[in-house]
């Protein structure tokens, strides 16, 4: 086996071992180069003690001396160089107590989560693979290094990682594994919720977010993100749904480009159905409401997981407008485009056409229509720079104020008058037809 190491980590690699050190990569940069995937980072790992890596480069950083990490600065880049160690016992679920150095890298690797990310390597010694990462990459599956219950109550979010390694590379879970998590799930409790959110955003954005399905059957979802287990457990018994709630969501997920917003979207578009669920004499079931109720529940679930403030506005927004049917024309297409934004309404279509795909094939063309409708006439309206919101009047405050209206309030009203009359005929569009509006009291 043989890894094109970059540069920089094969001189740093170098170093350690003329100074009388071993010297690995190691990790998740060694399981992708295997892959065929590039690493977004480069970890070293050495029997060098953190004194001795201070000693051997002149430009270092302490990151984490007392678990044995030093930040080498080499090139043009930085790499973690952390001494091979041994962890004593995580009381906190999180963090090991106390560390001890070894000069011994088996003894390093074993601490390590899974098995395709406890193998290391250098140009000298090759692949180091204690724990048959290599025949678990062939296989594809996830699976714990030792015990799998010691792994997961030495860090609970591994329990989240698993399902998020296995989105990310398109593995199955381990079935030994798998049983440790459903016995281990209630830790999940003492994780923060900034780490879920981190090992949730990277599931959620994978090339497999349908691995979430895998959270609600081991239980992580009902630790984590209850919302979602009520929606797989919510059936849609209308000729426009074959699926559960969930399950629908998932398909619309699956059809979804892999951005951070979209995504989001998607998975919270539906949240608001189990509580909105109704249904007819005929057996039929309606969601009323839904998007409005959804919009707010999404927004009290992101802020939960420590969302920023920016990701929570724009989700928000395309759940609530996600299910707005306006006529297949421009004056309607504007007046939603108004509400929703220029930057979002692309977002918007793409949720609106996965959501179609996620759907029965009942009346699916004739939505796809419709929908190819909405985009042609939003590219009209960019295309013509038709006003859809009040910085594009051709007035602003200032000249109402010039024409004798006070300052406060009223200003703000005037303006969302002129751009309600506008966005039904943009030709009213001109300074001098605004004024005459205005000073004809016609809004």
């Amino acid at each position: 086996m043989k890894i094109n190491l970059p540069l920089d980590v094969s001189e740093i690699i170098r170093e350690l071992e003329k100074c009388g050190f071993e010297g690995f990569a190691v990790g998740g940069c060694v399981r992708d180069s295997i892959l065929g995937r590039t690493p977004d980072d480069w970890d070293i790992t050495t029997s060098a003690k953190p004194e001795e890596i201070k000693k051997i480069f002149p430009r270092t950083v302490d990151t984490g001396i007392a678990h044995g990490t030093v930040t080498v600065l080499w090139g043009s880049g930085q790499y973690e160089v952390t001494t091979y160690r041994i962890d004593g016992v995580y009381s906190d679920g999180r963090h090991p107590d106390s560390v001890s150095f070894t000069a011994n890298l088996t003894e390093d690797l074993k601490r390590r989560d899974f098995t395709v990310n406890a193998m290391a390597y250098n140009d000298t010694v090759g692949l180091v693979d204690e724990f048959d990462g290599m025949g678990d990459i062939e296989k594809k599956i996830i699976r714990c290094v030792g015990e799998a219950g010691d792994r997961f109550d030495e860090d609970a979010l591994r329990i989240f990682r698993a399902v998020r390694f296995s989105s990310q590379l398109g593995f199955d879970i381990f079935e030994d594994t798998r049983k440790a998590i459903k016995e281990k799930v209630p830790n999940l409790a003492n994780v923060s919720a900034e780490r879920i959110q981190t090992e949730l955003l990277k599931l959620v954005v994978s090339p497999h977010p349908e691995k979430i399905r895998d959270c609600y059957e081991l239980g992580i979802t009902g630790a984590i993100l209850p919302e979602f287990d009520l929606m797989m457990k919510t059936p849609q018994n209308s000729k426009h749904h074959c699926y559960s709630v969930g399950e629908h969501t998932i398909k619309v997920m699956e059809n979804v480009e892999a951005t951070r917003v979209l995504r989001l979207a998607a998975l919270f578009h539906d949240v608001g159905k189990p509580v909105k669920k109704t249904t007819d004499d005929k057996g039929s079931d309606h969601f009323y409401g839904h998007p409005e109720e959804g919009a707010h529940m999404t927004y009290r679930i992101l802020k939960r997981l420590k969302f920023d403030n920016d990701t929570i506005s724009k989700v928000k927004a395309l759940i609530k407008w996600h299910d707005t049917r306006p006529e297949p024309n421009m004056k309607s297409v504007r007046r939603l485009l108004s509400k929703v934004g220029e930057d979002l309404f692309p977002e918007l279509l793409e949720i609106k056409r996965a959501d179609i795909l996620g759907q029965s094939d009942y009346m699916r063309e004739e939505k796809l229509d419709i929908l190819k409708a909405y985009e042609t006439c939003y590219k009209q309206i960019l295309k013509d720079k038709q006003c859809v919101k009040i910085k594009d009047l051709a007035i602003n405050g200032n000249d109402l104020i010039g024409l004798g209206i006070p300052k406060g309030v009223e200003i703000g009203h005037k303006l969302s008058a002129l751009l309600d009359r506008v966005i039904d005929d943009p030709e009213l569009n001109k300074r001098e037809i605004l004024i005459s509006l205005i000073a004809e009291h016609k809004v």
